[in-house]
Parts: C-alpha cells; sequence; structure tokens
C-alpha cells in the first residue's frame, strides 16, 4: 500500500513530467455509449426472481403521535404481501457521512408527508393501489412553521473589530436584508433501492452518493455488522447532496427483504422524492458593507438565519465564504438556526456558498455604485492578501485572474452602473458580475490499481459517479502515471467490495479519489523500477512502453506473465489546516427584461474559474456549465413553497418546481484557468462541481438592475417581483 498523509504542499508537481499526455484532455466519458443507448443499469432497473414491489405510504400530518395504522382493507387487496411500519424505515433522510443510522426522534412524525409505512405487492400497480387504503389514527400536535416567527439559536458567530462603528464612520456604507427560497436536489434518476436478503448478507442496488458511510449507516439501522451489508451503485442518475446519506426507500426495501425472504424494490414517486428528501433551507439575510471614499472595506457584515427540524445538527453555512472573500477589519459574520416542522435541510449542491455568495455579490454592486467605481475595479481592491478572518495565507488565490479573464472574455464595459442605457424594442439590455467561491475539501479514500499482464489496467474503489465524469478522470490519472491509453483502462465504481474512496459529495471526489489512484500508480511505478534496478523517477512510461537511459522495455515483457498490484491510500493532512485552500471564480451575465411584464431572460453568461489542475477539459466544463445552470434557476425560478397552514409542501414536482429548461439557457462560456495548488491535493487538484454555482446568481441579480433599475432583495427574481420593484417610467 502506498498512503500519503498530506501535512504539507505536495511541490512535485508528477503529473507534469508524465509523458502520456492524456491529464487534462478532454475525452469522452467511458461509459457514456451505456448511458445514451439504455445500456447503463441504475438501482430500479436491476431484476431478480421473484421481486416484489414496495410503495412507501406517507402521513398527511406535520406532528403526530400514538399513530396507529389499520391496513386490513389494503391487506385484503389483489396482490398484496405485506404491510410494514417498522420505525427503522420511517425514520429521516440521513445527511450523509454520519456512519450511523438516521436520526430517530421520540416524536413519531415531524414533518407533512413523512413516509410510515411500505405496503408491498406483486406489482408496482397493487402497492401503489393499496397504499391508498391505509386508514391512519394519530394524536396531531400544533409544530412551528414559520422560521420568521420559530425559536432560534445561533449555529457558528465570529467577531472582529467593531462593525457598527466602522459603519457610522465610513465614507460609503450598504446594509440590506435578503431572503432566499429553498431548493431541492431534483436529481434526474428518483431515490430508488432493490434488496436482496440470503439469511446473512443483505445485498442493495441503491442510488447513493458515498457507499463506505451508506454502508454503516445502513447496517446501524438494521442492526447487522457492516461486513453484512453490500451496496451496489455502479451508475448514479445525479445526486447534488440529496444521496449523500442513506434514505427511508433503502432502508424499507432491506428490511421488506429480510422479513419477507424475498427480493424487494422500492422507488420513491416525484413527488415523495421531494416531500420527503433533503431540502436546501431558505434563508433570510442581512449585508452590512462600510468602506472608505476609495472603496476599500473597513467593516464586513454578514449574518443569515437557517431552519431545520429539531434535533438536527446541519445548519446551512451560508456565510463560510464570507470568511475570506474579501477584506475589511471590522468583521462579524452570524448563522443563527430556527427550528421548524419541514422535512430535514441538508447538503444541496455547493451548500452555504449556493446562496450566501450571492448575497454579498449584489450587496457589493450596490457599494461600487455609491463609491463610483467599476464592479471588477471594487472587487480587486478588496481582495484579501491573507484570510482575513484566520489570518493564514492562501494556498493561491485565482480571483483576480478570474475577474480579469472574465470580464475580457466577456466584453465587459469597465464603467460605473447606470441603468435603463440599453432598449431594444420593448426589452431593457444590462450586464452584470459577481465574484464566485468555494470552501475547498478533501476526504480519506483508497483506491487499488492492477497492472494486468497483457498491459492493461485495472482501477477499483466504491467512488461513484454521479454524473460528474469519474470514470474518466480516474482512467485519465492512471493512463497518465502508467502510460497508458485510457482505451487500455478498466474503472470498476460503486461497490462496497472494492476499496472505500472518499465518495462524491463536497466537490472532494476529484482529488480525494483521484490522489489515492494517483498514489496506487505511484506505488506501481515504484515496484516497475525495483525490476529494472533504476530510480523510479530515471524512466518515462508512454503507450505501454518503459524507456530509459540505455533501454526500453514493453509492459508486457515486465511484468512477466504477472499481475502487479498496489493500493493507494490518502488521507487528508495539516496542509489544508495550516492554509486557506479554496477555489475562486467570476461570473459575467446579460439579461433582457420586458419592460411591461417584468420577465427576465438572461442572453449570454461567461464564468472563469480556477480549480487547480484541470483533469479533464471536458467534464470539468460541463460540471461548470451545469452549475451555471443552476444559477439561472437560483435567480430566476427555484423556489420550495410550504403551506403556512398545515405544512405541506404545495409545489413537489417538476411541473410546480421550476428548473431551468433549454429555453432558459443561452450559450454559456466557461473559462478555465489552469493553476497548480500543491496544498489542495496530491495531484494540485481541487474541487469543481460545485463551485460555478457559487455567486452567479448575483451576477445575475445585478444585471436585471443595470438593465431596468429593479433591485430585487427576494430570490428567485420572478416577474411579479421585478415589476415591483422597477422605477416608474
Amino acid at each position: 500500500m502506498n498512503h500519503c498523509k498530506q501535512d504539507a504542499p505536495d511541490e512535485r508537481n508528477v503529473l507534469d513530467t508524465t509523458g502520456q499526455g492524456v491529464i487534462g484532455a478532454p475525452l469522452p466519458r467511458p461509459e457514456s455509449l451505456l448511458k445514451v443507448t439504455g445500456a447503463a443499469t441504475y438501482a430500479s432497473e436491476y431484476e431478480a426472481e421473484g421481486c416484489l414491489e414496495g410503495v412507501l405510504a406517507t402521513l398527511p400530518a406535520v406532528r403526530a403521535r400514538n399513530l396507529t395504522i389499520d391496513d386490513s382493507k389494503a391487506m385484503a387487496m389483489p396482490g398484496v404481501v405485506a404491510v410494514i411500519s417498522d420505525k427503522r424505515m420511517t425514520g429521516r433522510a440521513a445527511q450523509g457521512m454520519a456512519d450511523e443510522a438516521p436520526f430517530q426522534p421520540a416524536q413519531e412524525v415531524c414533518y407533512w408527508g413523512q413516509p410510515v409505512a411500505l405496503v408491498v405487492a406483486e406489482t408496482f400497480e397493487q402497492a401503489r393501489d393499496a397504499a391508498k387504503h391505509l386508514v391512519f389514527d394519530y394524536d396531531a400536535e400544533d409544530a412551528p412553521l414559520d422560521p420568521e416567527a420559530a425559536e432560534t439559536e445561533t449555529d457558528d458567530s465570529t467577531t472582529q473589530g467593531d462593525l457598527a462603528h466602522a459603519m457610522a464612520e465610513a465614507a460609503h456604507s450598504v446594509d440590506v436584508t435578503f431572503t432566499t427560497e429553498g431548493h431541492a436536489s431534483a436529481a434526474m434518476e428518483p431515490h430508488a433501492a432493490m434488496a436482496q436478503w440470503d439469511g446473512n448478507k443483505l445485498t442493495v442496488h441503491a442510488s447513493l452518493q458515498m457507499l463506505k458511510f451508506n454502508r454503516n449507516e445502513l447496517a446501524d439501522a438494521l442492526g447487522l455488522e457492516k461486513e453484512q451489508v453490500h451496496l451496489l451503485s455502479p451508475f448514479v442518475g445525479g445526486g447534488f447532496g440529496s444521496k449523500l446519506g442513506i434514505s427511508q426507500e433503502c432502508v424499507a426495501a432491506s428490511l421488506a427483504a429480510m422479513q419477507l425472504e424475498r427480493p424487494v424494490r422500492v422507488v420513491m414517486s416525484r413527488q415523495q422524492v421531494f416531500q420527503t428528501i433533503m431540502r436546501r433551507s431558505e434563508t433570510h439575510q442581512r449585508v452590512r458593507l462600510a468602506a472608505d471614499a476609495e472603496g476599500k472595506l473597513t467593516g464586513f457584515g454578514h449574518e443569515a438565519r437557517v431552519s431545520n427540524l429539531p434535533g438536527e445538527d446541519f445548519a446551512e453555512p451560508v456565510i463560510q465564504s464570507s470568511e475570506f472573500l474579501y477584506a475589511g477589519e471590522n468583521r462579524l459574520l452570524r448563522l443563527d438556526l430556527a427550528r421548524v416542522h419541514r422535512m430535514t435541510a441538508g447538503s444541496v449542491r455547493a451548500p452555504g456558498e449556493a446562496v450566501g455568495v450571492q448575497t454579498v455579490e449584489q450587496a457589493m454592486d450596490m457599494l461600487a455604485e455609491k463609491v463610483g467605481i467599476d464592479p471588477v475595479e471594487l472587487r480587486l481592491r478588496n481582495i484579501p492578501e491573507t484570510h482575513p478572518s484566520e489570518d493564514k495565507p492562501f494556498s493561491s488565490r485565482k480571483l483576480a485572474e478570474c475577474l480579469r479573464e472574465g470580464a475580457k472574455a466577456f466584453g465587459w464595459e469597465a464603467r460605473p452602473r447606470a441603468p435603463r442605457h440599453t432598449c431594444e424594442g420593448e426589452w431593457w439590455i444590462g450586464t452584470g458580475m459577481a465574484s464566485g467561491a468555494r470552501v475547498h475539501a478533501v476526504e480519506e479514500a483508497k483506491a487499488r490499481v492492477t497492472l494486468q499482464p497483457d498491459g492493461t489496467a485495472l482501477v477499483e474503489s466504491d467512488m461513484t459517479d454521479i454524473g460528474t465524469g469519474t470514470y474518466a478522470i480516474l482512467g485519465q490519472i492512471a493512463g497518465e502515471m502508467l502510460g497508458l491509453s485510457p482505451d487500455d483502462i478498466e474503472v470498476r465504481l460503486g461497490d462496497t467490495d472494492l476499496p472505500p474512496g472518499s465518495g462524491s459529495g463536497g466537490s472532494f471526489g476529484a482529488p480525494s479519489c483521484g490522489s489515492a489512484v494517483f498514489l496506487a500508480c505511484e506505488g506501481l511505478r515504484d515496484d516497475l523500477a525495483k525490476r529494472l534496478g533504476i530510480a523510479a523517477g530515471d524512466f518515462t512510461l508512454k503507450d505501454g512502453t518503459v524507456k530509459w537511459d540505455g533501454g526500453e522495455k514493453s509492459l508486457v515483457d515486465l511484468l512477466d506473465s504477472k499481475p502487479l498490484e498496489q493500493v493507494g491510500h490518502f488521507e487528508p493532512g495539516k496542509s489544508t489546516e495550516e492554509m486557506a485552500v479554496s477555489s475562486f471564480g467570476a461570473f459575467f451575465a446579460e439579461v433582457a427584461v420586458n419592460r411591461w411584464t417584468g420577465e427576465t431572460r438572461v442572453r449570454r453568461m461567461t464564468g472563469a474559474f480556477g480549480i487547480g489542475r484541470v483533469l479533464n477539459a471536458r467534464t470539468a466544463r460541463s460540471q461548470c456549465l451545469g452549475g451555471m445552470t443552476w444559477c439561472i434557476g437560483n435567480a430566476l425560478t427555484e423556489s420550495l413553497l410550504f403551506d403556512p397552514v398545515d405544512g405541506h409542501l404545495v409545489n413537489c414536482d417538476l411541473a410546480e418546481y421550476h428548473v431551468p429548461v433549454h429555453r432558459d439557457v443561452p450559450d454559456l462560456e466557461v473559462l478555465l484557468l489552469e493553476e497548480r495548488d500543491a496544498a489542495a491535493s496530491p495531484i494540485q487538484a481541487k474541487g469543481v462541481g460545485e463551485l460555478g454555482l457559487c455567486g452567479g446568481a448575483g451576477a445575475i441579480a445585478n444585471a436585471i438592475y443595470d438593465a431596468c433599475g429593479a433591485r430585487v432583495f427576494a430570490y428567485p427574481m420572478s416577474p411579479d417581483k421585478v415589476l415591483a420593484a422597477m422605477p416608474e417610467g
């Protein structure tokens, strides 16, 4: 095993010295043909002889005790095999990375739509019909539903200097309040699981992101040893945080399979996914900025209130990039958590920054207008030299380059903002920009790489590919290190029988599991060097051939009919603790706003991103495109809406929860600013999957103001809000 705990920056840049030339290349995903032809098998598509179908039944109550279920009518219906109401499957969805079962409160039902039973039948239609005939009896109780009125507790706070004094003495200041509605992950593949029990071992095909944790969570929920649980998730149709932890369908399918001794499949309906699975919390945010006459920040304040169920630890980390994005010696950062009875709040793509950075960026635009300088220039003047809250150095800081290169590519006109400068028919045209930032994280990961006697290689890890391109980039890292074409490398993922990877989440998958593959290949290179009697750095591997001073030999001959195997083990260390490691970006948007209806159309958008080493230009660009598309939804359309009387989610499907569609998304331009961040990971790469939506909605908001003069402080900025904020005339 080749193990590395990264306690110091890795300045070797090994991948810049290899010879294959595939790292960073825009190669296609090796599994793409399977996906576009429908041959890639997802969790609900596995077949098992005698498989039963389960449908979750949910309770239409916000808070209830003493629940009893009369299943006599359901059990009398054709094809119905069982009604199971085990409390272990009716808990909350797990946040993920917990290693234990989801939280089980004493309160039996804590939010409207919580699953309380599983109806199992020979066919899905029979189970679905029978679930509607369950009769519930319970004691309903009042519950706080409104975050504005609920009790709150402080989750996080940072205070430096005296912000109130800085605001009072500032030449220019901004004090503004924003609200954002909650968001759903809305992954294309619904939550699904198919479980089989052989009397000792449970095998579950599931749609999950973090298998090494998910196995422990499921084992704990069922009272099994983790060795008795085998999870398989080779293909996951999107997660965005909603599949970080196990949820009710996974536990329910497993319990039913163990009880009935037959395979059981449970697939959530789209409505159940919306009603039951993790939501991004709504937010209430106050941003205060104090600046001198030249626009240099002297005070920075960002306070937010978010919500979650009683008993849950997670609080949407709205202020986490505000810790380091801009300077200002007088600082107040605070996060409050309100306890309400809505479904569990948890990680949705880019938790924190996805809704926090955009508000700061809107306030910065307002400050630029007061100072009378270009918004890009204001940001350039306020980039801190060191982490302003912790006074430690940045490992790298690409924000200035992202601002300048993004502005150049977009054709940004450097000027103070003057709304309503351009009108085309009934459409006001405007541009806006925003900085982007996302914290960097890495997690422990292992991967096994085997050089086969025929000169090909096998890469194995329980790491998942949730549509991000993991199969491609792990193959490219191995190909670059071993001198092989990615076509000669097989990558196996999503199986807990394989070495435990980092899992997919928090943008840490590529730098973490990629580093594990890198380390395994480094071990193999050392083994090959020993066979040749030379130092590991004294040869070149390319196209299946080893070359060194004095000779060359094919890998096939060097292996001599015997496989060669190494396991790479990566652990985070002090390098990410002693330095501020983050990703940065910049967004530029042009919008058209209808002067009569308030409708907003994004006409073009540019994003520039510094993400460390680019592992695959195509998949990285795709991730940024996806993030920028989320920015459009965040800015204009997406919101979870709850009934104030009974707390049920009103818009629980894709007909009423409006994600951007093709007509909403123009051609998007992505600039990847290559860098080497030696503190970020052994492969000098940082996460890319979440940075693309951290701030871009603010650029759209600022463009709306530049177009028509409407400052909208409530996201999403729907036509009615734009019209209400639009000046007369």
